[in-house]
């Protein structure tokens, strides 16, 4: 382990921390919808997240396009991001044994072991 990295967190607690943030803000918990932007589109319902899902899938690619023609990839990675954070919401919307049995189920288990050192 680096002196540095012991300082920065891990990507397993900085999405654990993300999900128990979108957690606290759904309606049932106490979250309200007229002040936080979690809780409004949780309160929407599916319709509203799985929307954003698509509007944030497409602006990631069109930033992946950009940085293959010279653009930023710092927006790559805000896009990715943000794909990631609303993906987080539909995860929270969705019963965790559904979400557990897919990880278990899941064929990207399988691409952990293929994947590029």
């Amino acid at each position: 382990m680096s002196a540095t990295s012991h300082m920065i967190p891990s990507t397993d607690d900085t999405l654990t921390r993300l999900a128990a943030i979108i957690e606290s803000r759904k309606v049932a918990n106490g979250g309200d919808p007229e002040k936080s932007y979690v809780a409004r589109l949780l309160h929407k319902g599916p319709d509203a997240f799985l929307k954003k899902i698509g509007e944030e899938a497409t602006e990631t690619v069109m930033a992946a396009k950009d940085v293959d023609h010279g653009g930023d990839a710092a927006k790559l990675v805000y896009e990715v991001a943000d794909l990631w954070f609303h993906s987080m919401i539909a995860l929270a919307h969705y019963p965790a044994r559904r979400l557990e049995r897919a990880r278990r189920e899941s064929p990207a288990q399988g691409h952990r072991a293929r994947a590029p050192g």
